[in-house]
């Protein structure tokens, strides 16, 4: 074998280990890539597993699903019991805009197969960082959800949201009048089709129409002595609905 026949060869094989060690890398990248979820922008993903998990109602059983942000995210937190022995499923997000709760609703409240889903929202789209939120959009999406539970035979409990006079993270929006113009549209709103309407404004709200202070942690969320005077008006509404 000459030396050309000898270099040539040398090369083949340093191209051959460069290609193989190439291959591997990108094996190795393809392994390593996380699924990106940014196409999910109502976090679809977020209770599906649990969904899957869950399984028909038994007979008998009177499921109730409360749809929400982070009121009721962290109110399984903080007051877990209230569904423990209950069958009440917390499907709340934190963070939510009720256009994501509308696209979460066949997932999160239909194909769950409740009696009836308690629905609280409006706040987060108030406390929004963009300019283009009224709360005429607002009850569109509240109507949208209302006519898709209808549909599919679940009684509706509408809630009038609980009092903010300012919110922490986005101060000086004054969001205590908009909320208290949007509970009385969705006050209207439920009478005018004999829904059951959840107060959670009136046992909570001080003389400035802000949370009491010895009621929430930070002037939006409920504490635990909060969550459970929300316990009590909302097991009377879910009673006054099922009878």
């Amino acid at each position: 074998m000459n030396k050309l026949t000898l270099l040539l060869l040398a090369v083949l094989l340093s191209g051959f280990s460069v290609y193989a060690q190439d291959s591997l890398k990108n094996k190795a990248a393809v392994q390593t890539l996380k699924e990106d979820f940014k196409d999910d922008w109502a976090a679809l993903s977020h209770y599906v597993e649990e969904n899957k998990q869950l399984g028909e109602p038994k007979p008998g059983e009177k499921r109730v699903v409360f749809l929400g942000s982070s009121i009721f995210e962290r109110w399984k937190v903080l007051v877990p019991e209230f569904f423990n022995d209950r069958p009440y499923l917390d499907r709340g997000i934190s963070g939510q805009i009720s256009p994501q709760l509308l696209i979460r609703f066949r997932q999160d409240v239909i194909d769950l197969k409740p009696k009836a889903v308690v629905i609280l929202a409006g706040s987060n789209d108030i406390a929004g960082n963009t300019g283009h939120v009224t709360n005429e959009r607002i009850m569109d999406n509240i109507k949208s959800m209302v006519e898709l539970a209808k549909l599919h035979q679940i009684k509706v409990i509408l809630c009038a949201y609980l009092p903010v006079f300012d919110y922490p993270w986005r101060k000086g929006l004054e969001p205590a009048p908009k909320i208290i113009a949007l509970n009385k549209l969705i006050k209207a709103y439920s009478a005018e089709n004999d829904l059951t309407l959840l107060d959670y404004f009136t046992p909570l709200v001080d003389e400035r129409n802000g949370q009491k202070a010895e009621l929430t942690i930070d002037g939006v969320h409920p504490n635990v002595a909060g969550y459970k005077i929300m316990a009590a008006v909302t097991e009377q509404a879910i009673k006054k609905t099922l009878k």
